[in-house]
C-alpha cells in the first residue's frame, strides 16, 4: 500500500511563500484568508509540521521577542523549501471525489429521525453557509480594491488566488440553493408527518 503524502506541509510551505509566521500566525492565516474555504490546519498538525520540516532544511527558524509575552518562534522558507514547494505545484493533484461531509451523512439517515429534527439541522447550516457566503463576498471586495489600487497586500489577491476565491463563491452558493431546496422539501415531509 502506498505511503500517502502529507498534503499539510506544502499547504505551510505556499503559507511561508507569503511571510515568515509563527505556527500560530499560520493557523490564523488559514482561518482569515479565503484559504479557509477549502484547507483547514489545527495546531496539532502545524507545529509537528514545522518541526518536520526544520529538520527537514526546508524551512530556518529564529526567535522573536514580545513584550510581557514568551518569545515568538518565526519561520521562514528556504531555498530548498521553495524548490520542495515547486516540485509539489508542478505534479498533477489527485482527484478527490469523497467528500467528507457530516450534514450530508446525517442527512442519509435521516429516517431515523424525525424531519423536524433534521429540518433544524438543514437551517443551521444554511445560516453557516449564509455567513460563509458573506465573508466571501467581503473578501471579493477587498481583493478587488486591492488589486485596482496595487495596495500593499495585493499580493495576496493574485489572479491565481482570485481563480480559488471565485471557487469557493461559487461552490458555497451551490451549495445554499442546494440547502434551501432540502429545506423546502423538508418542510413538505414535516407537513406531511402532522
Amino acid at each position: 500500500m502506498k505511503k500517502q503524502e502529507n498534503k499539510s506541509r506544502y499547504a505551510i510551505l505556499g503559507i511561508l511563500t507569503i511571510a515568515p509566521m509563527s505556527g500560530y500566525d499560520t493557523k490564523k492565516f488559514t482561518e482569515r484568508s479565503m484559504m479557509s474555504s477549502f484547507w483547514n490546519e489545527n495546531y496539532a498538525w502545524i507545529y509537528p509540521t514545522l518541526k518536520q520540516l526544520e529538520q527537514e532544511g526546508l524551512v530556518t527558524s529564529s526567535s522573536e521577542k514580545q513584550e510581557g509575552r514568551p518569545d515568538r518562534r518565526l519561520y521562514s522558507l528556504t531555498k530548498q523549501g521553495k524548490a520542495e514547494l515547486r516540485r509539489w505545484l508542478g505534479k498533477p493533484a489527485s482527484f478527490q471525489q469523497i467528500e467528507r461531509n457530516e450534514h450530508l451523512l446525517k442527512l442519509f439517515f435521516a429516517d431515523q429521525i424525525s424531519p423536524s429534527t433534521t429540518l433544524e439541522q438543514m437551517r443551521l447550516l444554511h445560516e453557516d453557509l449564509a455567513k460563509t457566503l458573506a465573508s466571501l463576498e467581503e473578501t471579493a471586495l477587498q481583493a478587488a480594491a486591492a488589486v485596482s489600487r496595487q495596495e500593499p497586500g495585493g499580493h495576496l489577491y493574485s489572479p491565481y488566488r482570485l481563480l480559488v476565491l471565485n471557487y469557493s463563491l461559487q461552490t458555497t452558493r451551490a451549495q445554499l440553493a442546494w440547502c434551501e431546496e432540502t429545506i423546502a422539501k423538508l418542510e413538505e415531509l414535516q407537513a406531511s408527518d402532522q
